[in-house]
């Protein structure tokens, strides 16, 4: 049984970095959630896959340790809420940027879509993708005497 698992670990954790090097968001957010799926799978796999030893401590036999089951229910709730945030600000992103490819979010998502001017949300920032202002010098020039 623990080849089979060790196959299927390979497998959720190769398909999650596959498509974690994507450049489509959506698919970033998929491979990291097979990856952890891959990792929730191999800390079950560790602790010992036996039928035969119950986690319960009322019944007799060998007992399996059930801090890992734990540690992997608590995984998938995490897991689950963590995806589902990254998916509303995959959504949003795409809103905003009107595409979904990683590489040419740059800072155009710090702008705000509301605003008439299409201005950034905050006006001190300069991203990478905005020019660096003019310098002004503050010096005046000198007067001339009549």
């Amino acid at each position: 049984m623990e080849p089979l698992f060790a196959l299927l670990i390979g497998v959720l954790v190769g398909t999650g970095v596959f498509l974690l090097l994507s450049r489509t968001i959506i698919r970033v957010v998929l491979g990291l959630a097979f990856i952890a799926y891959g990792v929730n799978l191999a800390i079950l796999t560790v602790a010992g896959l036996r039928p035969d030893a119950p986690p319960l401590l009322t019944l007799k036999g060998p007992y399996v340790d059930p801090l890992p089951q734990a540690l992997v229910l608590t995984a998938i709730v995490i897991g689950f809420a963590t995806t589902a945030l990254l998916l509303t600000v995959a959504l949003r992103a795409y809103q905003v940027a009107g595409h979904d490819d990683v590489e040419a979010f740059g800072d155009s998502l710090a702008r705000d879509p509301d605003s008439p001017d299409g201005l950034a949300s905050d006006a001190s920032y300069l991203g990478p993708d905005e020019p660096t202002p003019a310098r002004t010098s503050t010096r005046r020039a000198p007067r001339r005497s009549a």
